[in-house]
């Protein structure tokens, strides 16, 4: 079954690699999704005691027995994962209560924590506040931005391997807690006044804001990942914007370069774009804390929630059967949800895909 899901990726993948992004997604690019998460699914079982044991290990070195809050040295100890299997746990090493198979994305639990499957964003437009140069390399990316603490705990496989993926750069940006992108602050000033789009698949949305403040970099960085196919980061929990559901975007390098003049890279081959998304109900909890309750559409238009998320973009990542996960399973770090939280998400990628870096639009 993998070897077929190879042959099937391989050959379809050279076919849309110069159409890749762009809307509408042509038949053959439906079939690469497809293929892509037939062989995905092959990985279920992996993925699942990966994520499981990266959240036994966390609860184990971090949270058993310490009622409050992990100091920064704790939340990124070179330790955290150091006790994880060279390679995840075989599938028949895993049972439910019920004995249901991985395959069907059942969840399975432990002593601490449950865990869900089948999580894997396909390839989703990257959206127009990426910055192809100046991204820093690091783990902190919150700068000086307020907002509720968010540990981003992030799993990268190769779905042709089934296996982790090490030293492959993971670079995410996002929102800050009223929504605004670092560098945009600002509408272009013949649209200051411009309504949402009233129809169509731009239904909700304004037009891009320009890039104004280049030396901006909040909330935006990219690290490599780990020895286990493991990449931490310090953020906050993102904040809406107009037409949009709250957020997180990623790419994956497997080839960067460092251009230590200023601590950024250097963007080689691309094999994934997505994003990743947050459950509804967390969403609303946090809308009510400071700094979001100051969102300046919160009263006018209101969070656009994950159902009407413009574009078609929360639909479009859970693939084309609607199987993928594209939604972090968030724990509290402390006793309330004030002290901040830890999410996990696991990426399936085709390590060996090449994709253009820039938006298509």
């Amino acid at each position: 079954m993998l070897f077929t899901s190879r042959l099937l990726v391989a050959a379809l993948l050279q076919a849309v690699l110069s159409q890749a992004h762009k809307e509408p997604k042509s038949d053959r690019e439906i079939e690469v999704q497809r293929a892509l998460q037939a062989a995905a699914y092959h990985c279920a079982p992996t993925v699942e005691s990966f994520t499981a044991a990266r959240k036994q290990s966390w609860a184990q070195r971090v949270l058993s027995g310490n009622p409050y809050l992990p100091g920064y040295q704790q939340l990124f100890s070179a330790e955290t994962y150091t006790d994880l299997p060279d390679k995840p746990h075989n599938a028949d090493e895993l049972t439910t209560d019920d004995d249901e198979t991985f395959m069907k994305c059942t969840p399975i639990s432990d002593t601490h924590i449950q865990n869900n499957t089948c999580v894997l964003a396909p390839e989703v437009t990257e959206g127009p506040y990426y910055h192809t140069e100046g991204h820093p390399i690091r783990q902190n990316i919150a700068e000086l931005q307020d907002g509720l603490l968010l540990l981003l705990d992030i799993g990268v496989i190769d779905v042709e391997t089934c296996q982790p993926l090490p030293n492959v750069l993971v670079d995410i940006w996002q929102a800050n807690a009223t929504g605004s992108y670092a560098g945009h602050p600002f509408p272009h000033a013949h649209l200051i006044n411009e309504e949402p789009a009233k129809e169509g698949r731009r239904r909700g949305l304004l037009s891009a804001y320009p890039r104004t403040v280049h030396e901006e970099t909040w909330l935006r960085g990219a690290w490599p990942t780990d020895k286990n196919g493991v990449v931490q980061f310090t953020s906050i929990y993102p904040g809406y914007y107009t037409g949009r559901a709250t957020h997180v975007h990623t790419k994956v390098f497997p080839e960067w370069s460092v251009i230590p003049e200023n601590n950024t890279f250097k963007a080689g081959r691309l094999a994934h774009t997505g994003q990743f998304f947050f459950d509804e109900d967390m969403n609303m909890i946090v809308d009510k804390m400071y700094p979001y309750v100051t969102n300046p559409i919160k009263d006018i238009r209101g969070r656009t929630r994950n159902w009407q998320d413009s574009l078609n973009i929360f639909h479009d990542s859970h693939g084309p059967e609607g199987k993928y996960n594209p939604v972090f399973k968030v724990h509290l770090l402390g006793g309330v949800v004030s002290q901040g939280l830890i999410a996990y998400i696991t990426m399936g990628v085709n390590a060996s895909a090449s994709y253009d870096n820039w938006w298509k639009g």
